[in-house]
Protein backbone atom coordinates (compact mmCIF):
# COMPACT_ATOMS: atom_id res chain seq x y z
CA UNK A 1 0.00 0.00 0.00
CA UNK A 2 2.90 2.65 0.93
CA UNK A 3 4.83 1.70 -2.32
CA UNK A 4 1.05 2.27 -4.76
CA UNK A 5 1.14 5.49 -2.80
CA UNK A 6 4.40 6.02 -3.37
CA UNK A 7 4.18 5.41 -6.97
CA UNK A 8 0.94 7.63 -7.44
CA UNK A 9 2.27 10.40 -6.21
CA UNK A 10 5.55 10.33 -8.23
CA UNK A 11 3.14 9.83 -11.09
CA UNK A 12 1.22 13.02 -9.63
CA UNK A 13 4.49 14.68 -9.40
CA UNK A 14 5.35 13.71 -12.86
CA UNK A 15 1.71 15.23 -14.33
CA UNK A 16 2.04 18.48 -12.61
CA UNK A 17 5.06 19.28 -13.37
CA UNK A 18 4.32 17.89 -17.13
CA UNK A 19 4.60 20.71 -20.04
CA UNK A 20 0.58 20.84 -20.93
CA UNK A 21 0.39 21.02 -17.15
CA UNK A 22 2.16 24.41 -17.65
CA UNK A 23 0.60 25.04 -20.26
CA UNK A 24 -2.70 24.94 -18.12
CA UNK A 25 -1.19 27.20 -15.53
CA UNK A 26 0.17 29.61 -17.70
CA UNK A 27 -2.80 30.32 -19.13
CA UNK A 28 -4.87 30.05 -15.93
CA UNK A 29 -2.30 32.87 -14.41
CA UNK A 30 -2.89 34.95 -17.96
CA UNK A 31 -6.55 34.66 -17.08
CA UNK A 32 -6.60 35.98 -13.44
CA UNK A 33 -4.28 38.82 -14.50
CA UNK A 34 -7.33 39.96 -17.79
CA UNK A 35 -9.68 39.84 -14.60
CA UNK A 36 -7.41 41.84 -12.03
CA UNK A 37 -7.02 44.69 -14.97
CA UNK A 38 -11.13 44.57 -15.55
CA UNK A 39 -11.62 44.36 -11.51
CA UNK A 40 -9.16 47.54 -11.55
CA UNK A 41 -10.59 49.38 -14.32
CA UNK A 42 -14.03 48.93 -13.30
CA UNK A 43 -12.99 50.44 -9.44
CA UNK A 44 -11.75 53.49 -10.94
CA UNK A 45 -14.79 54.17 -12.69
CA UNK A 46 -16.72 53.34 -9.55
CA UNK A 47 -14.26 55.94 -8.13
CA UNK A 48 -14.64 58.95 -10.35
CA UNK A 49 -18.13 58.09 -10.73
CA UNK A 50 -18.66 58.24 -6.16
CA UNK A 51 -16.32 61.68 -6.56
CA UNK A 52 -18.90 63.14 -9.55
CA UNK A 53 -21.89 62.33 -6.98
CA UNK A 54 -19.97 63.81 -3.93
CA UNK A 55 -19.67 66.92 -5.58
CA UNK A 56 -22.98 67.35 -7.37
CA UNK A 57 -23.96 67.02 -3.29
CA UNK A 58 -22.05 69.45 -1.89
CA UNK A 59 -23.13 71.86 -4.51
CA UNK A 60 -26.81 70.72 -3.38
CA UNK A 61 -26.20 71.40 -0.07
CA UNK A 62 -24.42 74.66 -0.28
CA UNK A 63 -27.55 75.79 -2.51
CA UNK A 64 -29.59 74.95 -0.27
CA UNK A 65 -27.76 76.91 2.73
CA UNK A 66 -27.94 80.48 0.63
CA UNK A 67 -31.48 79.90 -0.23
CA UNK A 68 -32.20 79.05 3.66
CA UNK A 69 -30.08 82.06 4.54
CA UNK A 70 -31.84 84.05 1.95
CA UNK A 71 -35.33 83.43 3.73
CA UNK A 72 -33.92 83.91 7.17
CA UNK A 73 -32.76 87.49 5.61
CA UNK A 74 -35.97 88.15 4.55
CA UNK A 75 -37.46 87.20 7.49
CA UNK A 76 -35.51 89.23 9.91
CA UNK A 77 -35.88 92.16 7.71
CA UNK A 78 -39.62 91.97 7.74
CA UNK A 79 -39.78 91.60 11.27
CA UNK A 80 -37.91 94.24 11.62
CA UNK A 81 -40.10 96.51 9.32
CA UNK A 82 -42.97 95.41 11.01
CA UNK A 83 -41.68 96.26 14.74
CA UNK A 84 -41.09 99.45 13.79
Amino acid sequence: MFAGGVLFGSAGIKLLSSKDAKKVYIHATAAGLRMKDCVMETATHVQENAADILASAKDINQARMAQEEEIMEDTSETTTSSEA
